[in-house]
């Protein structure tokens, strides 16, 4: 039997969703390790990949933006040598701790029911082929798509234009026959099987029964939100509303999922019972699109009032903000977005457009960014940074940015 429901002001239950995600403190002291990023990880159990590289790659920003500069081959070694992180399809492609590999084998075994299509038709019409690849692997070694001979030149660089070999490889990834061993200096995927990749305690580890595990997930999605609505929870690792329901009965009737009522929020919602409740937040960050914070656009608009569309596909001429825009976080408020591009030939960071939220101050809020900006500019090995377009904040932030030097 679950308590009554506490009641939460609107600033509590936002401090307690920085908290959950590593966000409320000041960046530890010291350059960050192996040590640090493994704890990072382990505490947002899934980081979102995307191969867009206007910037940087999307996985490498959230742990800049909790920990600051670090080295990141560190954060290669993680997935590529010491595999304490693995590839799965989690809320997207992402890197997951190592832990959650067994919970994750039911939608293995129902990939017909969540994979795409392309990669159900082939399996179903040309199963020869797909145990032929899975043989290779078997008898070869690791293999990437581009080894194998037949691709598709007419959309080049289209994902869902994949040719047969790669499809045929992300199915066996989907089900688990394969996972990834690494990924390239290209960032292509190298696929291996799993007892070649991952720890024996995680290959050999039971398979729990779906319920079991479904439970587990939502349980860790809880401990990375703080405080969500049944929505949020389900959404974190892409769960079906039965499933996900179910599993946040069970959790609140075990004293692990407290009911909360938050102030402005319209859902009743519900608190990790270990969740940490800070009196303030201290952040300043810069935020990938694909961080965990804000990939899921209603609960930003909810949390911090922020309405936040990736444009990426939004015509040049039609885009409010820029192509690849980062929310700012400075204390529990997100208060300014940028359009960012690294300019690796010039050796510039590009600020291609820069707002402020309405009721900022400008001069505040741009030289807090423009030390972030050059932070972001030195651990890129970039060195300079350049406003180089419009927006509100554009004035404000070039003054800054001399000063921030």
């Amino acid at each position: 039997m679950t308590r009554p429901a506490e009641r939460l002001s609107a600033a509590l239950a936002r401090r307690i969703a920085l908290a959950a995600q590593g966000l409320a403190d000041e960046r530890p002291a010291g350059g960050p390790g192996t040590r640090q990023l493994r704890r990072s990880a382990d505490q947002l159990a899934v980081v979102q990949i995307d191969s867009v590289n206007v910037l940087s790659r999307s996985h490498y920003l959230p742990f800049f933006s909790r920990l600051g500069p670090y080295p990141r081959p560190a954060l290669d070694a993680l997935s590529n040598r010491r595999h304490d992180l693995f590839e799965f399809w989690a809320h997207e492609a992402s890197f997951l701790p190592v832990r959650l590999h067994p919970h994750l084998r039911w939608r293995m075994a129902a990939a017909e029911e969540h994979a795409w299509g392309n990669m159900v038709r082939l399996q179903r019409e040309r199963p020869g082929y797909v145990a032929e690849v899975l043989d290779r692997v078997r008898a070869e070694g690791p293999l990437k798509a581009s080894q194998l001979l037949e691709h598709r030149r007419d959309r080049p660089g289209t994902m869902w234009n994949w040719h047969a070999g790669k499809v045929a490889l992300e199915w066996l990834f989907f089900t688990g026959a394969l996972t990834a061993r690494a990924r390239t200096a290209g960032f292509e995927r190298v696929y291996d099987l799993p007892e070649r990749v991952l720890p024996a305690t995680v290959v050999q580890a039971a398979t729990p029964e779906r319920p079991d595990a479904v439970r587990e997930l939502v349980r860790t999605a809880a401990r990375a939100l703080g405080v969500a609505t049944e929505s949020d929870l389900r959404d974190y690792f892409r769960l079906s509303p039965a499933d996900a329901r179910t599993a946040v009965t069970e959790l609140a009737e075990a004293g692990e999922l407290l009911p909360v009522v938050v102030d402005g929020w319209a859902r009743p919602a519900w608190l990790d019972a270990a969740a940490r409740r800070p009196r303030r937040a201290q952040a300043r960050a810069l935020l990938s699109p694909f961080d965990s914070l804000v990939w899921e656009r209603p609960r930003v608009e909810r949390i911090f009032g922020f309405r936040y569309r990736l444009e990426i596909y939004t015509p040049a001429a039609k885009r409010v903000h820029g192509y690849y825009v980062l929310p700012f976080l400075l204390g529990d408020a997100l208060v300014a977005r940028v359009d960012l591009k690294a300019d690796r030939r010039s050796g510039v960071l590009r600020v291609q457009a820069a707002h402020g939220e309405p009721g900022v101050d400008h001069g505040a809020v741009a030289a807090a960014l423009a030390a972030e900006l050059r932070l972001m500019a030195d651990w890129m090995e970039l060195t300079d940074v350049a406003v180089t377009g419009a927006g509100d904040l554009a004035p404000a932030l070039c003054g800054a940015l001399p000063a921030a030097a």
